[in-house]
């Protein structure tokens, strides 16, 4: 038996049993160097990014632990974003389908707070949610930790950025002195070492290396002479390598908007993302990149983290980050699960300090290249071959995935090959169709029914 195959761990059988039924046989590098730990009882810190599979880690150590007998809070994980909250949730009611009357609940800022409070009277073993919506429970007292055995902080560096540093601790102070604590983070700063030392009793420190930065993401660097002419180079690197998928990190929001609307206006499929948006926006130009009916997210770091994008071909660094672990993250976005990616930096003169920072942390010294020629000017930029579709109507109206499929094939309809992504909420779904066939996606669905009812559709 591998020290890294996941019986080695001794896990109870429903835990053990569930992973074979999902595939699940060697860990990876963060789980082996952080689960033996985490199920003898340490606190651990762990330097991790995302996509390492650090969620399976914290999830598998606190299901380990769950007394499902005893239904009260016995975990809480706290996560910087609505998306990254729901992600953390839906893996952990995955590891623990073996694990029979489990309730797993997420608390997060951009929903009704009603609910959430019907959830909460009726129980919960284990709580996932966003600090600042947590700590509005735990103020007026709708929430209750006396219980709690294990606290996990997951992407602890982003929830700082963001600002969440006195929700932290007010949380904190409603925590028993007497648990588990587990700090999941990509970067290590001051303010980690700060909080780890307040909340931590000897903790074991985990780091895992970021080896697809090294072996599968392709690195490429360009000088420019001023800010006036990133974009130029952005426009040129686009059109030369025309991605299907792509990223590009601002360091400010107002970067972001304008680089989104120079894009826009050059003709290019691009949506922007950062913390001024509203909860809706944000959803649904989430839904429209990860469908593939927007190719280019603008993003700033603290907006882009957590997200669970899957196939991205291709990250581009308008702004290089001052932060080389940060800068390291964002370009494991790309190339992630084995495959290879690419990765896009673009520097001017006042950046030479940055890319030292990049040399010395990754140990290897940066090439500039030369930008394409002017001559891609005269290519198309690529036009997203899916669409999305809004349908009013939901979980509330018993729809599901696959009553969504039905209604847009059969007779009249569009192939099932032409249908993509369905996310299904409480009182809207989303579909991606390919482009070519919205027009007869939209009539299908207005005309016919789901459920016994007409909804309405509308592309987005």
């Amino acid at each position: 038996m591998s020290s890294l195959d996941f019986t080695s761990l001794n896990l109870k059988p429903e835990l053990s049993d569930n992973l074979v039924s999902l595939g699940y046989q060697q860990m990876t590098p963060v789980q082996a160097e952080s689960l033996p730990l985490i199920t003898a009882g340490k606190d651990v810190i762990a330097q991790a990014k995302t996509g390492s599979g650090k969620t399976a880690a914290f999830g598998l150590g606190l299901l380990e632990k769950l007394n499902v007998k005893r239904f009260r809070v016995q975990s809480l994980v706290l996560c910087p974003t609505r998306e990254l909250a729901d992600q953390v949730a839906k893996e952990i009611r995955k590891l623990a389908r073996g694990i029979h009357n489990i309730k797993v609940l997420t608390l997060c800022g951009g929903m009704p707070v009603g609910p959430q409070i019907g959830s909460l009277e009726h129980g919960a073993h284990i709580i996932v949610g966003t600090p600042g919506r947590i700590e509005d429970h735990l103020v007026k007292g709708r929430l209750n930790l006396d219980n709690l055995e294990m606290l996990v902080l997951d992407e602890a560096d982003r929830m700082l950025e963001m600002g969440f540093q006195e929700a932290l601790d007010l949380i904190f102070g409603y925590c028993p002195p007497k648990r588990q604590t587990l700090l999941f983070s990509a970067t290590f700063p001051d303010q980690i070492k700060s909080i780890a030392n307040k909340l931590m009793q000897s903790p074991e420190h985990v780091k895992v290396a970021s080896v697809a930065a090294e072996n599968t993401i392709k690195q490429s660097f360009y000088q420019v002479e001023d800010n006036d002419q990133r974009m130029d180079a952005l426009r040129l690197l686009l059109l030369s390598h025309q991605p299907e998928s792509a990223v590009v990190f601002c360091n400010t929001k107002i970067a972001v908007q304008e680089v989104t609307q120079q894009l826009i206006q050059y003709g290019f499929s691009a949506l922007a993302l950062h913390g001024d948006l509203e909860q809706r926006d944000r959803n649904e130009t989430l839904l429209k990149f990860t469908n593939k009916s927007a190719l280019i997210l603008v993003a700033t770091d603290v907006a882009a983290r957590g997200l669970d994008i899957d196939d991205l071909d291709a990250v581009f660094n308008y702004d290089l980050t001052p932060d080389p672990e940060v800068h390291v993250h964002r370009i494991g976005r790309t190339g992630r699960a084995g495959s290879h990616g690419q990765a896009f930096s673009i520097y001017c003169n006042k950046d030479s300090r940055r890319i030292a920072n990049i040399e010395d942390y990754q140990k290897q010294d940066i090439e500039t290249l030369p930008l394409p020629g002017i001559d891609v000017l005269n290519q198309k930029p690529k036009s997203p071959t899916m669409t999305t579709l809004q349908i009013d109507g939901g979980k509330k109206n018993k729809l599901r995935p696959g009553d969504i499929v039905g209604g847009l094939t059969g007779k009249t309809g569009i192939k099932g090959d032409q249908v993509g992504k369905i996310q299904v909420f409480d009182v809207k779904a989303y579909v991606a169709v390919e482009s070519k066939v919205v027009k007869a996606a939209i009539k299908k669905i207005s005309n016919d029914k789901m459920k016994g009812k007409n909804f309405r559709v509308r592309a987005i």
